[in-house]
């Protein structure tokens, strides 16, 4: 089987109020890229990576008027793919939402939230992500309340074969410092905004916690947006969101090799799943923010990690067409995992 997990830059902006592509040549979210030439370009790679099921990170929100379900079925009609069916989670005010797109032939999967209910207080451990958790963020004895901005989407699937696990799609961010008065504050702000990622990350591993002492199989796919060595912050903290998540206990730790090949080395070459423009400094940077992590008994099913990186994969490089699309389509690369299941 294989799935992927695939950032897709304003894929809301292709879609009208009722979820119909408009395939124009209006701008879409993308710098100087039409709506009908992103529209195409992630057809070929969503057609080339022949996904059984897909985390599409960015989705339409399901909280917008154009974003629904609806609008990533029609996108998979356009374009004949097998994962047709859509499933989506708790709506935010972003536009940027969470969806698994898969193969209803392959597998069944659905919104499965799993926490308390909390009140405006919140609660400690790990309540619904919806909802709003309680912890101290600065070791001032006092509790501080975090939100998810775009709520994880936790999912029940199960293969055509009756093997049962979890997924859970996450888009982590740590917020830019907006409004800031001077650099002091913006440096607050970061640090502050940076301490509340730390804390979702957090959050969402007592989760995974929870499942792996269940001794559930279970995946996390999506935009971590964290990574070792990816900021100032890491040395103030000691260890990244990817870290946390990951875990420390050799028993319930998760896997990706890239995340782990990163990890390995402060130096050299490393692995990075997205490109972008740097307008004062007039060139890409490239960052490792996509994973596919697994679990112990999933690693035990001969899993193998692809990055669908134009300029580094030599299938994706040797294919012309394909290589333009994934340049065209986002600033993102499809991570895919073939796993026996």
């Amino acid at each position: 089987m294989r799935i992927a997990t695939y950032n897709v830059e304003w894929f809301s902006y292709l879609f009208d109020k009722k979820g119909a592509l408009y395939d124009d040549n209006g701008w879409s979210g993308r710098h100087d890229v039409t709506r009908a030439r992103q529209t195409a370009a992630l057809g070929t790679v969503f057609q080339a990576l022949d996904a059984d099921a897909v985390m599409v990170i960015e989705a339409p929100d399901a909280g917008h008027a154009q974003g629904n379900p609806a609008a990533l079925a029609n996108f998979a009609a356009r374009f004949d793919l097998r994962a047709r069916e859509v499933v989506m989670g708790f709506a935010n005010h972003t536009k940027q939402g969470i969806a698994l797109m898969f193969d209803p032939e392959v597998i069944s999967a659905r919104h499965d939230p799993q926490g308390k209910i909390t009140g405006a207080t919140g609660a400690t451990g790990a309540p619904r992500f919806d909802m709003t958790l309680r912890i101290d963020l600065d070791v001032d004895a006092t509790a501080d309340r975090v939100v998810f901005s775009k709520p994880p989407l936790e999912l029940a699937v199960q293969t055509q074969s009756g093997l049962r696990f979890r997924m859970i799609g996450a888009h982590l961010k740590s917020k830019a410092p907006h409004g800031a008065r001077d650099e002091a504050h913006a440096m607050q702000i970061a640090i502050a905004n940076r301490r509340k990622q730390l804390a979702q990350a957090i959050w969402l591993r007592a989760r995974i916690d929870s499942h792996l002492a269940d001794d559930t199989p279970l995946m996390l796919l999506g935009d971590l947006n964290d990574g070792p060595g990816l900021d100032a912050f890491e040395e103030l903290f000691g260890r990244s969101s990817v870290e946390i998540l990951l875990g420390d206990d050799a028993a319930s730790r998760l896997y990706d090799p890239h995340a782990a090949r990163a990890l390995g080395q402060r130096l050299g070459a490393m692995p990075t799943t997205s490109r972008f423009w740097i307008q004062p400094e007039k060139r890409y940077l490239q960052a490792l923010l996509d994973y596919i992590m697994v679990s112990p008994d999933m690693r035990a099913r001969n899993p193998r990690w692809t990055i669908w990186h134009p300029l580094d994969d030599p299938d994706c490089w040797h294919n012309a067409t394909l290589r333009d699309a994934l340049v065209t389509a986002s600033d993102h690369f499809p991570v895919t995992l073939d796993i026996d299941i």
